[in-house]
Protein backbone atom coordinates (compact mmCIF):
# COMPACT_ATOMS: atom_id res chain seq x y z
CA UNK A 1 0.00 0.00 0.00
CA UNK A 2 1.45 3.55 -1.04
CA UNK A 3 1.03 6.27 0.46
CA UNK A 4 -1.08 9.04 -0.95
CA UNK A 5 0.40 12.67 -0.79
CA UNK A 6 -2.92 14.91 -0.70
CA UNK A 7 -4.24 19.06 0.72
CA UNK A 8 -2.35 20.62 3.06
CA UNK A 9 -3.88 19.63 6.14
CA UNK A 10 -1.89 21.96 8.51
CA UNK A 11 -0.73 25.26 7.99
CA UNK A 12 1.93 27.38 10.63
CA UNK A 13 2.88 30.81 9.85
CA UNK A 14 5.24 32.84 11.86
CA UNK A 15 4.74 30.99 14.93
CA UNK A 16 6.28 32.93 18.36
CA UNK A 17 6.07 30.77 21.65
CA UNK A 18 8.32 32.61 23.95
CA UNK A 19 8.63 31.51 27.48
CA UNK A 20 8.90 34.50 30.06
CA UNK A 21 11.46 33.51 32.97
CA UNK A 22 13.40 35.81 36.07
CA UNK A 23 16.52 35.35 33.31
CA UNK A 24 14.27 37.15 30.71
CA UNK A 25 12.26 36.34 27.84
CA UNK A 26 12.87 32.88 26.32
CA UNK A 27 11.95 33.19 22.77
CA UNK A 28 11.98 29.22 22.25
CA UNK A 29 9.90 29.49 18.82
CA UNK A 30 10.63 32.61 17.28
CA UNK A 31 9.02 33.06 13.49
CA UNK A 32 8.63 29.51 12.64
CA UNK A 33 6.41 28.93 9.40
CA UNK A 34 5.68 25.64 7.72
CA UNK A 35 2.85 23.17 6.12
CA UNK A 36 1.91 19.91 6.60
CA UNK A 37 0.13 17.48 3.45
CA UNK A 38 -2.07 14.77 4.04
CA UNK A 39 0.13 11.69 4.01
CA UNK A 40 3.08 13.32 4.11
CA UNK A 41 6.15 12.95 6.92
CA UNK A 42 7.86 16.10 7.74
CA UNK A 43 11.03 15.88 9.80
CA UNK A 44 12.35 18.97 11.99
CA UNK A 45 15.79 18.51 12.76
CA UNK A 46 18.32 20.36 14.96
CA UNK A 47 20.53 20.63 18.37
CA UNK A 48 19.11 20.42 21.77
CA UNK A 49 17.44 23.27 22.25
CA UNK A 50 16.38 24.61 19.17
CA UNK A 51 12.84 24.92 19.40
CA UNK A 52 11.82 21.57 17.60
CA UNK A 53 9.70 20.29 21.01
CA UNK A 54 8.54 23.66 22.01
CA UNK A 55 7.05 24.31 18.29
CA UNK A 56 5.47 20.67 18.76
CA UNK A 57 3.48 21.54 21.99
CA UNK A 58 2.52 24.70 20.28
CA UNK A 59 0.76 23.23 17.69
CA UNK A 60 -1.32 20.95 20.68
CA UNK A 61 -1.60 24.42 22.60
CA UNK A 62 0.34 22.81 25.24
CA UNK A 63 3.09 24.94 26.17
CA UNK A 64 3.76 24.95 29.90
CA UNK A 65 1.91 27.38 31.47
CA UNK A 66 2.34 30.38 32.96
CA UNK A 67 5.67 30.49 31.84
CA UNK A 68 5.38 30.02 27.86
CA UNK A 69 3.18 31.60 26.02
CA UNK A 70 2.08 32.11 22.31
CA UNK A 71 2.44 35.47 21.15
CA UNK A 72 1.48 35.77 17.41
CA UNK A 73 1.19 33.51 14.68
CA UNK A 74 -1.13 31.38 13.46
CA UNK A 75 -2.20 27.69 13.17
CA UNK A 76 -4.26 26.47 11.45
CA UNK A 77 -5.67 22.69 11.09
CA UNK A 78 -7.63 21.84 8.05
CA UNK A 79 -8.66 25.37 7.33
CA UNK A 80 -9.68 25.96 11.28
CA UNK A 81 -7.65 28.40 13.56
CA UNK A 82 -6.00 26.77 16.84
CA UNK A 83 -5.19 30.05 18.53
CA UNK A 84 -8.79 31.01 19.11
CA UNK A 85 -10.31 28.05 20.40
CA UNK A 86 -10.93 27.75 23.86
CA UNK A 87 -9.62 25.15 26.21
CA UNK A 88 -12.80 23.20 26.25
CA UNK A 89 -12.83 23.19 22.05
CA UNK A 90 -8.89 22.30 21.94
CA UNK A 91 -9.45 19.44 24.21
CA UNK A 92 -11.73 18.09 21.64
CA UNK A 93 -9.41 18.45 19.11
CA UNK A 94 -6.39 16.88 20.95
CA UNK A 95 -6.51 13.70 20.27
CA UNK A 96 -9.23 13.46 17.75
CA UNK A 97 -7.67 15.27 15.18
CA UNK A 98 -4.52 16.02 16.06
CA UNK A 99 -2.33 14.05 18.64
CA UNK A 100 1.54 13.78 19.89
CA UNK A 101 4.15 10.78 21.13
CA UNK A 102 5.85 12.27 23.57
CA UNK A 103 9.91 11.58 23.78
CA UNK A 104 9.78 8.90 26.92
CA UNK A 105 7.55 6.41 27.30
CA UNK A 106 8.58 5.53 30.80
CA UNK A 107 7.06 8.95 31.89
CA UNK A 108 4.14 9.26 29.55
CA UNK A 109 2.34 6.13 31.16
CA UNK A 110 1.25 6.19 34.55
CA UNK A 111 3.14 3.52 36.90
CA UNK A 112 -0.62 3.14 38.88
CA UNK A 113 -2.53 2.44 36.17
CA UNK A 114 -3.08 -0.09 33.53
CA UNK A 115 -2.31 0.00 30.39
CA UNK A 116 -5.91 -0.54 29.17
CA UNK A 117 -7.09 2.11 31.91
CA UNK A 118 -4.92 4.48 29.93
CA UNK A 119 -5.94 3.61 26.83
CA UNK A 120 -9.70 3.79 28.03
CA UNK A 121 -9.04 7.56 29.24
CA UNK A 122 -8.20 8.33 25.95
CA UNK A 123 -10.50 7.10 23.64
CA UNK A 124 -13.47 8.21 25.62
CA UNK A 125 -13.22 11.57 25.80
CA UNK A 126 -13.88 11.21 21.74
CA UNK A 127 -15.97 8.02 21.79
CA UNK A 128 -18.19 8.11 25.23
CA UNK A 129 -19.04 4.55 24.59
CA UNK A 130 -19.86 1.55 27.14
CA UNK A 131 -17.29 -0.01 28.94
CA UNK A 132 -17.17 -3.00 27.61
CA UNK A 133 -16.88 -1.59 23.63
CA UNK A 134 -14.18 0.89 25.46
CA UNK A 135 -11.92 -2.51 26.05
CA UNK A 136 -12.65 -3.51 22.72
CA UNK A 137 -11.69 -0.48 21.41
CA UNK A 138 -8.49 0.13 23.46
CA UNK A 139 -7.34 -4.24 22.57
CA UNK A 140 -8.08 -3.11 18.94
CA UNK A 141 -5.48 -0.12 19.60
CA UNK A 142 -2.99 -2.46 20.68
CA UNK A 143 -3.48 -4.82 17.68
CA UNK A 144 -2.70 -1.99 15.14
CA UNK A 145 0.63 -1.26 16.82
CA UNK A 146 1.74 -4.80 17.12
CA UNK A 147 1.14 -5.60 20.66
CA UNK A 148 1.21 -9.90 21.22
CA UNK A 149 -1.31 -11.02 23.49
CA UNK A 150 -3.27 -7.75 23.70
CA UNK A 151 -6.63 -9.05 25.35
CA UNK A 152 -3.71 -10.06 28.46
CA UNK A 153 -1.58 -6.47 28.12
CA UNK A 154 -4.57 -4.43 28.52
CA UNK A 155 -4.64 -5.70 32.35
CA UNK A 156 -0.84 -5.37 32.74
CA UNK A 157 0.80 -2.25 34.25
CA UNK A 158 4.03 -0.27 32.53
CA UNK A 159 6.27 -1.78 34.95
CA UNK A 160 5.21 -5.70 33.49
CA UNK A 161 6.60 -4.50 30.14
CA UNK A 162 9.25 -3.92 28.11
CA UNK A 163 10.39 -0.57 26.90
CA UNK A 164 9.91 -1.00 23.03
CA UNK A 165 6.83 -2.40 24.24
CA UNK A 166 5.87 1.29 26.17
CA UNK A 167 6.59 2.78 23.23
CA UNK A 168 4.36 0.79 21.22
CA UNK A 169 1.25 1.46 23.71
CA UNK A 170 2.41 5.01 23.84
CA UNK A 171 2.00 5.23 20.22
CA UNK A 172 -1.65 3.18 20.54
CA UNK A 173 -3.06 5.96 22.93
CA UNK A 174 -2.14 8.45 20.07
CA UNK A 175 -3.99 7.23 17.66
CA UNK A 176 -6.62 5.62 19.16
CA UNK A 177 -9.03 8.25 17.80
CA UNK A 178 -7.67 8.36 14.77
CA UNK A 179 -6.23 11.56 13.73
CA UNK A 180 -5.16 13.39 11.09
CA UNK A 181 -1.95 15.00 12.36
CA UNK A 182 0.43 13.15 14.13
CA UNK A 183 3.86 14.32 16.23
CA UNK A 184 6.30 11.69 16.59
CA UNK A 185 8.76 13.78 19.37
CA UNK A 186 11.93 11.69 19.48
CA UNK A 187 10.31 8.31 19.61
CA UNK A 188 12.93 5.92 19.15
CA UNK A 189 15.65 7.91 21.46
CA UNK A 190 15.16 4.87 24.37
CA UNK A 191 15.44 1.71 22.01
CA UNK A 192 17.82 -0.53 20.80
CA UNK A 193 18.83 -0.49 17.08
CA UNK A 194 16.63 -3.52 16.25
CA UNK A 195 13.70 -2.11 17.97
CA UNK A 196 14.14 1.34 16.56
CA UNK A 197 13.62 -0.14 12.95
CA UNK A 198 10.24 -2.50 13.92
CA UNK A 199 9.12 0.84 15.64
CA UNK A 200 10.13 3.10 12.35
CA UNK A 201 8.30 0.53 10.23
CA UNK A 202 5.25 0.02 12.21
CA UNK A 203 4.76 3.96 11.92
CA UNK A 204 5.62 3.68 8.13
CA UNK A 205 2.71 1.34 8.00
CA UNK A 206 0.22 2.85 9.72
CA UNK A 207 0.64 5.77 7.81
CA UNK A 208 0.53 3.89 4.78
CA UNK A 209 -3.15 2.45 6.12
CA UNK A 210 -4.88 5.93 7.75
CA UNK A 211 -2.98 8.52 5.50
CA UNK A 212 -2.09 10.55 8.18
CA UNK A 213 0.18 13.44 7.80
CA UNK A 214 3.20 12.72 10.40
CA UNK A 215 5.66 15.60 11.84
CA UNK A 216 9.27 13.68 12.84
CA UNK A 217 11.10 15.13 15.00
CA UNK A 218 14.82 13.57 15.40
CA UNK A 219 18.48 14.42 15.76
CA UNK A 220 19.08 10.76 13.64
CA UNK A 221 19.86 11.87 9.48
CA UNK A 222 19.51 8.06 9.13
CA UNK A 223 15.56 8.09 10.15
CA UNK A 224 14.99 11.02 8.33
CA UNK A 225 16.36 9.93 5.02
CA UNK A 226 14.30 6.56 5.46
CA UNK A 227 11.11 8.30 6.87
CA UNK A 228 10.74 12.06 5.67
CA UNK A 229 9.45 13.31 2.19
CA UNK A 230 10.90 17.18 3.66
CA UNK A 231 12.79 18.02 6.46
CA UNK A 232 12.87 21.49 8.23
CA UNK A 233 16.39 22.47 10.06
CA UNK A 234 15.44 24.91 13.21
CA UNK A 235 18.23 26.43 14.93
CA UNK A 236 18.03 28.99 18.20
CA UNK A 237 13.78 29.35 17.96
CA UNK A 238 14.27 29.30 13.61
CA UNK A 239 13.61 27.59 11.27
CA UNK A 240 16.65 28.31 9.05
CA UNK A 241 16.46 26.60 6.32
CA UNK A 242 13.40 23.97 4.52
CA UNK A 243 13.20 21.24 1.64
CA UNK A 244 12.53 18.68 0.37
CA UNK A 245 14.49 15.00 1.84
CA UNK A 246 16.87 14.93 -1.62
CA UNK A 247 17.54 18.71 -1.46
CA UNK A 248 18.68 18.75 1.81
CA UNK A 249 21.05 16.26 1.62
CA UNK A 250 22.15 16.96 -1.63
CA UNK A 251 22.14 20.58 -1.73
CA UNK A 252 22.49 21.82 1.66
CA UNK A 253 22.73 25.60 1.56
CA UNK A 254 22.74 27.43 5.26
CA UNK A 255 25.98 26.75 6.70
CA UNK A 256 24.30 24.92 9.95
CA UNK A 257 22.74 22.33 7.78
CA UNK A 258 25.84 21.98 6.15
CA UNK A 259 27.93 21.43 9.65
CA UNK A 260 25.19 19.32 10.90
CA UNK A 261 25.39 17.08 7.55
CA UNK A 262 28.98 17.04 8.19
CA UNK A 263 28.93 15.77 12.06
CA UNK A 264 27.43 12.58 10.71
CA UNK A 265 30.38 9.55 10.76
CA UNK A 266 31.18 8.28 7.39
CA UNK A 267 31.96 4.57 7.42
CA UNK A 268 33.94 5.44 3.90
CA UNK A 269 36.18 7.86 5.15
CA UNK A 270 39.22 6.86 7.13
CA UNK A 271 39.59 9.78 9.32
CA UNK A 272 41.59 10.49 12.81
CA UNK A 273 38.88 12.91 14.34
CA UNK A 274 35.53 13.38 14.10
CA UNK A 275 33.75 16.59 12.56
CA UNK A 276 32.22 18.97 15.53
CA UNK A 277 30.59 22.44 14.99
CA UNK A 278 32.74 24.64 16.80
CA UNK A 279 31.39 26.72 19.65
CA UNK A 280 27.67 26.49 21.46
CA UNK A 281 23.69 27.36 20.50
CA UNK A 282 23.58 31.01 22.27
CA UNK A 283 21.48 31.51 25.66
CA UNK A 284 17.51 32.35 24.14
CA UNK A 285 17.09 35.48 26.27
CA UNK A 286 20.36 36.64 25.20
CA UNK A 287 20.07 35.98 21.29
CA UNK A 288 22.82 37.98 18.78
CA UNK A 289 21.37 40.74 16.96
CA UNK A 290 22.17 39.47 13.36
CA UNK A 291 21.71 35.81 12.39
CA UNK A 292 22.26 33.32 15.55
CA UNK A 293 24.49 30.68 14.02
CA UNK A 294 27.25 33.58 13.14
CA UNK A 295 29.25 33.17 16.32
CA UNK A 296 29.91 29.80 15.10
CA UNK A 297 30.11 30.16 11.01
CA UNK A 298 33.18 30.18 9.49
CA UNK A 299 31.02 32.36 6.42
CA UNK A 300 29.92 35.12 8.71
CA UNK A 301 31.16 38.77 7.60
CA UNK A 302 29.90 41.95 9.63
CA UNK A 303 26.21 42.33 7.78
CA UNK A 304 25.62 38.38 9.36
CA UNK A 305 26.31 39.53 12.65
CA UNK A 306 24.48 42.47 12.66
CA UNK A 307 21.39 41.80 10.49
CA UNK A 308 19.23 38.37 10.23
CA UNK A 309 19.04 36.98 6.78
CA UNK A 310 16.05 36.98 4.57
CA UNK A 311 14.66 33.55 3.26
CA UNK A 312 16.08 32.69 0.14
CA UNK A 313 14.59 30.60 -2.26
CA UNK A 314 17.06 27.94 -3.62
CA UNK A 315 14.49 25.81 -5.77
CA UNK A 316 11.21 24.51 -6.02
CA UNK A 317 9.88 24.26 -2.17
CA UNK A 318 13.65 25.45 -1.04
CA UNK A 319 13.76 27.71 1.38
CA UNK A 320 17.47 28.88 3.25
CA UNK A 321 18.36 32.00 5.82
CA UNK A 322 21.78 32.84 4.63
CA UNK A 323 22.85 36.26 3.30
CA UNK A 324 25.22 33.84 1.02
CA UNK A 325 22.77 33.03 -1.32
CA UNK A 326 21.94 36.59 -2.18
CA UNK A 327 24.00 36.40 -4.54
CA UNK A 328 22.86 33.63 -6.14
CA UNK A 329 18.60 33.77 -6.21
CA UNK A 330 16.32 35.68 -6.18
CA UNK A 331 14.84 36.30 -1.91
CA UNK A 332 11.17 35.55 -1.58
CA UNK A 333 9.68 36.15 1.74
CA UNK A 334 8.58 32.09 3.06
CA UNK A 335 5.13 31.60 4.17
CA UNK A 336 3.84 28.22 4.93
CA UNK A 337 2.18 27.86 1.84
CA UNK A 338 5.50 27.62 -0.04
CA UNK A 339 6.95 25.05 2.47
Amino acid sequence: MSRRIGDVILEVDDLHTYCFTSYGVVKAVDGVSFSLRQGETLGIVGESGSGKTMTALSLLRLAPRPTARIVKGSIRLGGEELLTKSEREMRAIRGRRISMILQDPQTSLNPVFTIGNQLIEAIKIHHPDGHRSLVRRAIDGLKQVRVAAPERRVADYPHQISGGMKQRVVGAIAISCEPRVLIADEPTTSLDVTIQAQYLRLLREIQQATNLGLIFITHDFGIVAKMCDRVMVMYAGRAVETGSVRDIFNRPSHPYTQALLNSVPSMDDDIARLYSIAGQPPTLWDLPEGCRFAPRCPHADDRCRHEYPRAFSVGEGHTADCWRLEKEWTPRPFSASTG
